[in-house]
């Protein structure tokens, strides 16, 4: 079996921006996607871990969390003017906690290319392929 990389990408959508993180857990997949998140705004590199914010949501099915997981960090993102670099995500049953890492925003030193709106079902997923690498994806409004 081939090991699975622990990745974010994104994904082409017309005007608006698809997030994918990868990983050989759902815990990693949905820290890369926060990663690809932060990567529409800026590089992550850009970012400066000063400051932690927790974020927690629950859904009964796995794309719901995701999409409500996405969303929350947007909507810290926006509330607080920050951007986060790195991500710890736990699940346990339909719960998930986070602890988010970041700082305000630089304008100067982030140059930030454009804001997240929210999270859509558009493209979402949230699945393990045969080698055992969960993915989890959808499109950010921008």
């Amino acid at each position: 079996m081939r090991p699975c990389p622990t990745h974010w990408e994104h994904l082409e959508h017309g005007a608006d921006i698809g997030v994918r993180g990868c990983g050989p857990g759902l815990e990693a997949a949905f820290e890369q996607a926060g990663v690809a998140l932060t990567a529409i705004v800026c590089p992550p590199d850009r970012v400066h871990e000063s400051a932690t914010v927790t974020v927690d949501c629950e859904a009964a099915e796995r794309e719901l969390l995701f999409f409500r997981w996405l969303n929350a960090v947007i909507y810290e993102m926006d509330t607080r003017r920050m951007l986060f670099r790195r991500y710890r995500v736990t699940l346990r049953d339909h719960r998930l906690s986070a602890t988010l890492h970041g700082e305000p925003v630089d304008p100067a030193r982030h140059r930030p290319a454009v804001e997240p709106k929210g999270a859509t079902f558009t493209a979402l997923r949230v699945a393990q392929d045969a080698a055992g690498c969960w993915c989890a994806q959808c499109v950010i409004d921008v």
